[in-house]
């Protein structure tokens, strides 16, 4: 492949809609990110407005009522939204993760039935792979499903799973055939949330993201048509890890926008604090602080935009480059918030100022939809 076609392109459609969604993030969500983290309330009205404006329609294709402009696109949209609030930028990337499953694995019954509904918003998901004893690997799963009939019968319990309770359908990882070894013989299903024996045993007191709830979905004998296996049985495997190469764009996407924000806040901060008599971006100790979080910023930025690019063009090394893009941009919304937090010194340390939330939830990009660790891992197997 030349050069030139390794570049990616933004066409001015797609950096107008940005635009608009950095207005909307700026004027609407920035405002309310201090009381949502404070209260760890969920909220419902800034969801409604990501559906009327249809921001929730980029993870989605035409056929499905979605705006179709692909991954680099819903990436932007993630990244700005998460300047101004994480937990808020985290409603749009679950509304990816949590339909992708379906989208690239589904029957097209399955995505008529569910699609449609989660791109005007009106229905949110979940995803649920990870256990109690099953986080980083997948073969420790004990959640199971048996078949009963025409139907699965599931029991068991997920953890640390986002929309836990907000969701109205979760995508649900089950072993199907114990003996088929370390990961194998699970299947993905469909569970919707209002079947018989579904519940939330408890919910997670968290470090940061307060405004998104994260808990642990319980399965006692919940009942589902054999229509709502995600893909074939025992092949769950395959659906959740072609999820996940995927979806770790959306948590680049938001550890940039925190990076960003963060950034975008400590050098007004030392435009307007003065020492000794000055600014305090006068000084040079401050200048190379800020310079090291800008420069960090946008190659993560180029990172997650060339990624995204691969996915959407389906070029075979896509999942080294996920990888890449989650690993390198998380790492720098985790250094880069503890370095804003420095600029500001003693008031970055309050909640009076936004650079102490971000910190927080910088951590989590560093976690979830792979560790730093697994990513690590990922990359170095390309090398081998």
């Amino acid at each position: 492949m030349s050069a030139v076609a390794d570049l990616y392109t933004i066409p001015q459609e797609h950096l107008d809609f940005r635009d608009t969604i950095r207005q909307i993030a700026q004027e609407q969500i920035a405002p309310r990110a201090a009381e949502i983290d404070r209260t760890g309330e969920y909220p419902h009205d800034l969801r409604k407005l990501l559906g009327e404006q249809d921001i929730f329609g980029l993870a989605f294709e035409p056929e499905h009522g979605g705006t179709g402009t692909g991954t680099l696109m819903l990436n932007m949209a993630i990244e700005e939204i998460a300047k101004a609030d994480a937990s808020v930028a985290l409603m749009l990337m679950v509304q990816d993760l949590g339909t992708l499953p379906v989208k690239l694995f589904g029957s097209e019954e399955l995505k008529d039935r569910f699609l449609p509904k989660c791109a005007t918003g009106e229905w949110t998901p979940a995803f649920a792979l990870s256990e109690p004893e099953a986080g980083s690997d997948p073969g420790g799963m004990i959640t199971s499903a048996r078949k009963d009939g025409d139907d699965w019968i599931l029991n068991g319990t997920k953890c640390w799973i986002s929309n836990a309770g907000i969701a109205d359908w979760y995508a649900v990882f089950a072993v199907t055939d114990r003996e088929a070894g370390h990961s194998r013989g699970i299947t993905a299903f469909v569970v919707e949330a209002d079947r018989p024996g579904f519940s939330i045993g408890s919910y997670e007191h968290k470090l940061g993201i307060h405004g998104s709830p994260t808990g642990s979905p319980v399965f006692d004998d919940v009942r589902v048509p054999a229509e709502n296996v995600i893909g074939e049985v025992n092949k769950g495997f395959k659906v959740a890890m072609g999820t996940l190469e995927r979806s770790r764009l959306g948590a680049a996407a938001q550890a940039v926008g925190i990076a960003q924000g963060a950034t975008d806040y400590a050098a007004a901060y030392a435009r307007e604090r003065k020492q000794f008599g000055k600014p305090i971006n006068s000084f040079q100790g401050i200048q190379f602080k800020l310079a090291e979080m800008e420069t960090k910023t946008a190659a993560a930025r180029e990172l997650l935009y060339k990624a995204s690019t691969k996915v959407d063009r389906r070029e075979p090394d896509l999942n080294k480059f996920t990888s890449m893009a989650k690993l390198f941009a998380a790492d720098t919304a985790m250094d880069v918030t503890v370095e804003a937090v420095q600029v500001l010194g003693g008031y970055g340390y309050t909640q009076d100022y936004p650079v102490e939330r971000m910190m927080r939830d910088a951590k989590i990009t560093q976690i979830y939809e792979g560790t730093s660790e697994i990513q690590r891992l990922v990359v170095a197997r390309t090398l081998s």
